[in-house]
């Protein structure tokens, strides 16, 4: 299995998980409403959004 590290900021990532909290959204959910309502479309949020369903599929084939 290969291994995916993503160095993010620190500070970004914490206004992301609580916007999704607040917003009653998973991480993946928060970013791609965000990515939706830019016009500019953000590197950092599709990467996060790509390692985020990487770790879904993970876990959906693991626990098959």
């Amino acid at each position: 299995m290969a291994r995916v590290i993503l160095e993010i900021d620190t500070q970004l990532y914490r206004l992301l998980k609580s916007s999704a909290e607040i917003n009653h959204l998973s991480l993946e959910e928060e970013c791609c409403r965000r990515l939706m309502d830019a016009h500019q479309r953000s590197r950092y949020l599709q990467a996060l959004v790509a390692e985020l369903r990487a770790e879904d599929e993970q876990r959906r084939a693991k626990s098959h």
